[in-house]
């Protein structure tokens, strides 16, 4: 696979596996097979299908925090993660009402500056 990186962006790359201080960055987006799950400040505030690309305006993930990770195994049994999770995880919003899990999380990414600043356009994000 050919690295399309330009010397700016390998230099900041560095930078940031450098630094040892909290996370300050804001706004992520967990990625499973089928949808895009955008978080700003722990909240998810968008929702994305991957085939169309378009968001998904009624998900029950829309506005709730994430509460960890969830493994599943091929033999039944689960193993909880209350921390951030980890790819091969499924995702786990707790609820009063209904819980969700997602499917097995694929990556974590970070949105790009333009995605980011549309989700405080968007009607109730």
């Amino acid at each position: 696979m050919k690295d399309e990186s330009t010397p700016t962006t390998r230099a900041l790359d560095q930078a940031n596996q450098k630094y040892r201080g909290p996370e300050r960055r804001r706004h992520r987006v967990f990625v499973t097979r089928n949808t895009e799950y955008h978080f700003r400040d722990g909240v998810c505030v968008a929702v994305r299908d991957r085939r169309t690309g378009g968001f998904l305006q009624g998900h029950l993930a829309l506005s709730r925090p994430l509460h960890g990770g969830i493994r599943f195994f091929e033999n039944g049994a689960i193993s909880p993660n209350p921390g951030e999770p980890r790819p091969g995880e499924s995702l786990y919003f707790a609820s009063e009402e209904r819980d969700l899990v997602t499917s097995p999380l694929e990556r974590i990414e970070r949105p790009s500056k333009e995605l980011a600043r549309a989700y405080t356009t968007r009607k109730g994000a």
